[in-house]
This record gives C-alpha cells, sequence and structure tokens, in this order.
C-alpha cells in the first residue's frame, strides 16, 4: 500500500485500553521515548493491535497512524 505519510517510525505496541467507541494505544519507539494514537475500536479490531506487537507509526500532522505489518 503506498502511503503519503514520510515520516515512519519502528514501534512496539505497550499497552492497548479499548473502550465503546474509541481506543488508546500507548507505544514504545526505538529512540526512547513513547507514543500514543487514539482510534476508533473498530480499528483497533480491525488491524488486530495487541501488546507486543511491531508496528510502524506514521506521522502525518496531529494524527499518530499505526500500520501492522
Amino acid at each position: 500500500m503506498k502511503v503519503g505519510a514520510r515520516n515512519q517510525l519502528r514501534a512496539i505496541v505497550r499497552t492497548v485500553k479499548s473502550g465503546d467507541i474509541m481506543s488508546l494505544v500507548k507505544f514504545q519507539v526505538e529512540a526512547p521515548a513513547e507514543m500514543a494514537s487514539v482510534l476508533t475500536t473498530e480499528s483497533l479490531e480491525d488491524l488486530g493491535l495487541k501488546e507486543g506487537d511491531e508496528v510502524i507509526l506514521m506521522v502525518k500532522a496531529i494524527h499518530v497512524m499505526p500500520v501492522k505489518a
């Protein structure tokens, strides 16, 4: 899949807090830092994210979009 976001970071899913409508996923990035993404619970379920998964974070404007490899 071709994407327009140029800022991509490899990360590991650290925590997942799932709600009825929205979910919060926190990631550990390679640089010693942590990032977070708020996404719909439907998107969380579609991606199948769980703690320990390796993902690529695509950063564009104010959005952090997790992409499971």
